[in-house]
């Protein structure tokens, strides 16, 4: 495992992240695809095998990055996210929690698309 890749390439979700607090609108998932391109060729031309585990944790990675610090921000402009959290329940947890399965769904879609490229180039 390339775990200095996977950790440059989370920094572009970082990026993304500081972006999309700022309101991107309809931009971010045309974003989003351009950085999934990105990764899938950086992983297909870095990465010396297991190109699907690499995009994987690279969106894992990103996630626990945009959930862990940027709580205070989102919380505050999502105030229906805070709210419609279940009585008992620190909303920070529930975060800390849900960043790494959301992470892992999107990683699926980039290890996928890391491991096409990975044929391709």
């Amino acid at each position: 495992m390339n775990w200095k890749l996977i950790f440059a390439l989370s920094v572009f979700g970082l990026a993304m992240a500081v972006a999309s607090l700022f309101g991107l609108g309809m931009l971010e998932p045309l974003l989003w695809l351009a950085i999934f391109i990105i990764y899938a060729w950086l992983i297909a031309t870095r990465a010396t095998g297991k190109y699907f585990l690499h995009g994987f944790l690279v969106s894992v990675v990103n996630s626990i990055w945009i959930h862990a610090l940027f709580f205070s921000v989102y919380a505050k402009n999502n105030p229906q996210f805070v709210q419609g959290v279940p009585p008992g329940m620190n909303p920070r947890v529930l975060m800390i929690i849900m960043g790494p399965l959301v992470g892992a769904v999107f990683g699926v879609i980039a290890g996928l698309f890391a491991f096409i490229a990975s044929k391709v180039f």
